[in-house]
């Protein structure tokens, strides 16, 4: 009986897991490069009353074992890196990536992280930012005289712009990271990641080549996650959180009823 309790208690724990995560997707479903988060869930240990293949008699066995299990967990949570849509917004500095492959940005610290975020700004050198103020990696500076509209990034990554009064000069390529395990990579807010040991190296190229995504000029990567999918999967979890709670009402009322045999 008790086993029940314990059981339904780690699947109650669970969906709570669950509906943070389906609650994480939710809001950040106009998050620019945004990924779904998916939980996913194990069995827990078994107790083996029988092993199958037991001996039932002097020349046969049983054909099943007795086992009985001890509830759930949650395992892992997986950010899925399928494609997101791409929106235009008429703003040249922002960059959708079509494709596989992510934007190299420096860190305060020095370090790479990555991202899918392709909404750029210049900031005060011209430089093109994050909204954060992290510098691409590339280090693309544009001509103090150029104006905005004059840039210009090929699918391949290269930037030019045109300086007030002169022809347009090539200032920078950008160039995109692959992983062999992207689902691997570590969130550290911002809409950015750093590698892990799961992900692998970064395998770093120009736009295009060696299995990376084109870049598109003017256009930004919406959120990967969709609503609807979400929202019956909240109806699913509410649901299995709720049978979960009847089976230790049940288990309780089975005990209440064992305990009052004896007045």
């Amino acid at each position: 009986m008790m086993r029940a309790l314990w059981s339904a208690a780690s699947g109650m724990k669970g969906q709570q897991t669950n509906m943070d995560v389906i609650a994480h997707n939710i809001a950040n479903v106009n998050t620019y490069g945004g990924k779904k988060v998916r939980a996913e869930f194990q069995d827990l240990i078994y107790q083996n009353l029988r092993e199958a293949g037991a001996a039932s008699g002097a020349d046969s066995q049983y054909p099943t074992g007795l086992q009985v299990g001890l509830g759930t967990r949650v395992a892992a949570t997986n950010r899925i890196f399928s494609q997101g849509a791409l929106q235009t917004t008429d703003n040249p500095t922002d960059i959708g990536i079509q494709g596989e492959g992510f934007f190299r940005i420096t860190m305060p610290d020095g370090t790479t992280a990555y991202t899918r975020d392709g909404s750029f700004k210049l900031d005060s050198d011209r430089r093109m930012v994050t909204t954060d103020g992290y510098p691409l990696a590339d280090n693309i500076t544009i001509d103090e005289t150029a104006p905005s509209d004059s840039i210009v990034i090929s699918g391949d990554g290269r930037v030019s712009c045109t300086p007030a009064g002169g022809d347009q000069q090539e200032v920078g390529q950008i160039t995109l990271a692959r992983f062999v395990n992207p689902s691997g990579l570590t969130a550290i807010g911002k809409n950015l990641f750093v590698v892990s040991q799961a992900s692998g190296d970064a395998i770093e190229g120009n736009p295009g080549t060696d299995g990376a995504g084109t870049l598109t000029q003017s256009t930004l990567e919406m959120s990967s996650v969709q609503i609807v999918d979400e929202m019956v999967n909240m109806i699913v979890s509410q649901r299995a959180y709720e049978s979960n709670s009847k089976a230790i009402t049940t288990s309780d009322s089975m005990l209440e009823i064992a305990n009052g045999l004896k007045r």
